[in-house]
């Protein structure tokens, strides 16, 4: 479910006409709804509410910072993969106590940061990052609360680029080795073990192999317990799908309906880390129409956004659907919806049907809000484009577009070329 509606022939978010906003600030730009970003929210919240939980948005999927600070104040907590990003989580209010450190290459700059702002926890991945993890909390005379991601080997029947939980992903500790590594965590001085997590995978449109990871991760969790650790937290990451074309994922509460009944009775706090379900749909991409041309045996619409603005569709071949911001009557054509950047692999849609378009047209690419500007670059040298947030019948920027002085701000000529 989502805000951006039609109202007659025309586009709207919340209670805005998209093709205002694209006015006012220019295009390319991103648009988030406000009401969208708590509904899904709220959405996790009351579906688990049954249950002593932590809801940590999952930072990768959009970082803007407007966006953090409205989940915090719906009292999000953050799963974080970097520094940058546990900087972004504080500094948007978001309690370090429901921060979660997950990613398989952290530094020791950043662990000691994490450790001196005292996040929840962090989750391990490798036994050389658990020993690192141990030595650097040492050196600051602090122990290190600590879960081990567990890879229960199970298939997330999803892309393969963003699936994570088999054998052959660089992520997490097999659960053949599970207990080894609990024991040599137990062991570290400088170590508290206090959870377990497992993570299978991203855009999962089915509850199955989140039943069959959770199967496997409790026999573990219910092993560990019998043998004295302790283990308090329960994090089952995230990875509920949303609907860019004819999907039908669950929602939360059919998640949690299925979930629940199997950690009831045992004491734990259940973590979730719910990202692309929480923002996806809460963000659409407007671009604006430069050119049209036909080709050999094909069309091609060309607009202002490129690759560099929505890496997706280069990238995993991923479909948004792309509409008219104004409708109206009027002749299909398939084409190409492509953008100015220098390569082949730059389109936003490949033999599309769509509403034949005229040249200063605005079309918006929806379902952008999760892995859109934080997948952005300036190849091409292209500034980054603005963001805007919608409130009912409010709008603001949340990001401003870059100019050409952005993209040199921190090159340094040395003495050798003045």
């Amino acid at each position: 479910m989502h805000f951006f509606t039609y109202k007659g022939n025309e586009l709207y978010a919340e209670d805005v006409p998209v093709r205002t906003l694209a006015a006012t600030y220019g295009t390319p730009l991103y648009i988030y709804s406000a009401a969208t970003l708590q509904r899904h929210f709220n959405a996790y919240d009351e579906a688990f509410a049954g249950f002593p939980h932590i809801i940590c948005y999952a930072l990768k999927a959009n970082t803007n910072g407007a966006v953090l600070r409205l989940l915090a104040k719906q009292g999000s907590g953050a799963d974080i993969v970097s520094g940058g990003e546990l900087y972004r989580a504080l500094r948007a209010g978001i309690s370090p106590k429901k921060i979660v450190y997950a990613g398989v290459g952290k530094t020791d700059d950043e662990i000691r940061l994490a450790l001196s702002k005292k996040i929840l926890m962090f989750n391990v991945e490798s036994e050389d990052e658990l020993r690192a993890i141990d030595r650097v909390a040492g050196t600051m005379r602090v122990k290190a609360p600590i879960s081990l991601r567990i890879n229960p080997d199970i298939d997330a029947q999803t892309h393969p680029y963003i699936s994570t939980g088999m054998k052959e992903h660089k992520f997490g500790i097999s659960i053949d080795n599970a207990l080894k590594n609990y024991r040599l965590a137990m062991s570290l001085r400088n170590i508290e073990v206090v959870g377990v997590q497992k993570h299978i995978g991203s855009q999962i449109t089915k509850i199955r192999p989140y039943v069959d990871a959770m199967e496997r991760i409790l026999l573990l969790f219910d092993e560990l317990n019998r043998k004295k650790f302790d283990i308090r937290y329960l994090d089952i990451g995230g990875g509920l799908g949303i609907s860019y074309l004819d999907e039908k994922p669950p929602v939360p509460a059919d998640l949690a309906k299925k979930l629940l009944p199997l950690v009831d009775g045992r004491k734990l706090t259940l973590i979730m880390e719910p990202g692309r379900s929480i923002v996806g749909n809460a963000g659409v991409l407007v671009t604006k129409t430069l050119y049209l041309k036909k080709g050999e045996g094909k069309e091609f619409v060309i607009v202002d956004a490129g690759m560099n603005d929505l890496m997706r569709p280069s990238l995993y071949d991923a479909y948004h659907h792309i509409v008219p911001v104004v409708r109206r009557k009027r002749a299909t054509i398939i084409a190409d919806i492509v953008g100015p950047i220098c390569e082949s692999g730059d389109f936003l849609a490949k033999k599309r049907k769509l509403e034949k378009v005229s040249q200063g047209e605005y079309l918006a690419v929806m379902s952008a809000g999760a892995y859109g500007m934080s997948m952005s670059s300036t190849y091409n040298s292209r500034p980054r484009i603005a963001e805007v947030m919608v409130h009912g019948s409010d709008h603001g920027l949340v990001r401003s577009r870059e100019t050409y002085g952005d993209l040199v701000r921190n090159e340094i000529t040395p003495k050798f070329l003045k």
